[in-house]
């Protein structure tokens, strides 16, 4: 599954990361993942575990992003990507479960 977005200058998470020199934090990346796959799963879904995530470029105001996820070896588990152009932006393991029967961590 893939898709892709725009970041949205108007959007709060600009606004406090970081004033006058904007990034979109990596939570706000992830969460965008976890949006893809529950529309595609067409449930409510939250993340539960992550795992080899890394980020490696900083998002700005405006910028096109490019999301892909693809089921991982374990269920609920996906393999994702987000790139902007040729770059690489965020990749790992996401794991997700239904909002109904996630746990909360303890």
């Amino acid at each position: 599954m893939s898709t892709s977005v725009t970041t949205d200058a108007k959007s709060p998470w600009f606004s406090g990361h970081f004033p006058g020199d904007p990034i979109l934090p990596g939570i706000a990346q992830l969460e965008i993942v976890a949006d893809l796959i529950a529309g595609a799963m067409q449930d409510g879904l939250r993340i539960t575990s992550l795992s080899r995530v890394k980020f490696r470029k900083i998002v700005r105001p405006g910028e096109k992003l490019d999301v892909h996820a693809s089921a991982g070896n374990k269920e609920n588990q996906y393999n994702f990507k987000i790139t902007s152009g040729t770059e690489d932006v965020c990749s790992g393991m996401i794991t997700l479960q239904p909002s109904s029967t996630a746990t909360e961590p303890s």
